[in-house]
């Protein structure tokens, strides 16, 4: 077979440029990471990536309990509307953060359920489950739609067998569904949990306090400049690289078995 030489120069030098471009200011940071020593031990940096890091890890919970059902739903069926739901379900995919910060906000200080959620005691602003509630909505379209996407290549023959075997819908949904799509669970978990951890904007005008890492990073960019938020951003980096690195590790493991 002839080697097309200029089709592969042209796709080489575009994967080159994207490589450089993603790469090249990550390597700067972590070259020159500034006083990285005194952002570990600072008391505010340390609370702020706990803040992060757990509130990531309960929308991602949350994700999954409520997401992965409407997925199921999406792959099985088809009805009137399906289309416009599956829209709206991406819809925090494509709207500005701040956009989301309002929304969210709007509907739990304007709405009648909102205010019963207020007042039954479920406060978000400036709040830990604010920050929760902020990065699930962000972030339960990567999960829904892996999910999805995993059902969608399960073959529904597997599932009548086991029905007609005398198992239950949910017996046949979580021993043999669910476990065929183990990998797709982990990949939506890994953008969910990114997502969350990476939002800054609805953040800032939901729940500013308890700060998380980058609206920590933001703060303190914005009252002493590139030389104080540096190394906290350098920090974030690793715990970022070092977390997606076990993810990917875990969803490897599973795969080969």
């Amino acid at each position: 077979m002839k080697i097309d030489k200029s089709f592969y120069a042209v796709f080489l030098s575009a994967s080159i440029f994207i490589l450089l471009f993603v790469s090249l200011p990550l390597i700067t940071m972590l070259l020159n990471p500034g006083d990285v020593s005194a952002a570990i031990v600072d008391k505010e940096v340390i609370k702020s990536l706990e803040v992060s890091l757990k509130a990531a890890g309960m929308s991602t919970l949350f994700a999954l309990i409520f997401g992965v059902p409407l997925a199921y739903i999406f792959a099985r069926n088809d009805f009137k509307g399906k289309g416009l739901i599956e829209s709206i379900i991406d819809i925090p995919m494509a709207i500005p953060h701040s956009v989301v910060g309002i929304m969210i906000l709007s509907f739990f200080y304007g709405s009648t359920i909102g205010e019963f959620l207020t007042d039954a005691g479920l406060k978000i602003v400036d709040n830990f489950w604010g920050i929760v509630a902020v990065m699930l909505y962000v972030g339960i379209p990567f999960m829904i739609n892996s999910a999805r996407d995993g059902f969608e290549m399960v073959d529904e023959e597997l599932e009548h067998v086991s029905r007609t075997l005398g198992a239950s819908r949910f017996k046949t949904f979580f021993s043999i569904s669910l476990p065929i799509i183990k990998n797709n669970l982990v990949s939506g978990s890994i953008l969910t949990y990114a997502r969350g951890l990476s939002e800054v904007g609805a953040i800032l005008i939901v729940a500013y306090f308890p700060k998380t890492t980058p609206v920590l990073i933001m703060d303190r960019f914005n009252q002493f400049g590139l030389s104080s938020s540096k190394p906290i951003s350098v920090v974030m980096i690793v715990v970022s690289i070092l977390l997606f690195t076990i993810f990917r590790l875990v969803r490897h493991k599973k795969s080969k078995h």
